[in-house]
């Protein structure tokens, strides 16, 4: 009996199978016949918006008018709509003259309040904030403390009302560190 080698031995040849045709999967055909379909019924109402003929609606002087409809074999007539009252508003001429008065007392507080807009080891640098808020119009203080800090203060105001105001225009300038407390110096 010959002995075989089976490592040295080459591979059978192999039937090569004939390429298939690519099909569309099921999915893919219902995708395109779906996006056909939109697209015919979009042109579709294109066209139809494009005929349709606005002029042939009823007008408001065609229904004013008495109209005849004919059903079947019998003629109706059919009365128009009535016109429609013209409003009348009266409430302009009756409140031209009116005046409303109102006791209103007003609220005195005693609360008291101080804006801080920096506060500062080195006096220089105070009194450069100090001279930025006095170019917008307002008065600024500086006051020193036991422990070396200089504070850039405006006030007292009598509402916070005021305080605010002056917050506000001072942030129209870039000096946005401004606080209001109450006023307990």
């Amino acid at each position: 009996m010959a002995h075989k080698d089976y490592v040295k031995r080459k591979p059978a040849p192999r039937k090569k199978k004939a390429p298939q045709k690519a099909s569309k999967p099921p999915l893919a055909k219902f995708k395109v016949t779906l996006a056909l379909l939109v697209l015919i019924g979009f042109a579709s109402g294109i066209y139809y918006l494009s005929t349709f003929d606005s002029h042939n609606l009823a007008t408001p002087s065609a229904v004013s008018e008495k109209t005849t409809v004919v059903e079947g074999t019998k003629t109706v007539d059919v009365d128009p709509l009535p016109e429609l009252p013209e409003e009348e508003y009266k409430f302009f001429e009756a409140l031209e003259g009116y005046e409303v008065q109102v006791n209103v007392q007003a609220i005195e507080s005693d609360k008291r309040y101080l804006m801080q807009c920096g506060s500062f080891r080195e006096f220089g640098q105070a009194d450069e904030m100090r001279a930025q808020m006095a170019f917008v119009g307002l008065e600024p203080q500086i006051r020193g403390s036991q422990n070396g800090w200089y504070r850039v203060v405006l006030g007292p105001y009598e509402s916070k009302r005021r305080a605010e105001k002056d917050r506000h225009t001072l942030q129209n300038v870039n000096i946005n560190s401004c606080q209001i407390w109450l006023w307990n110096l």
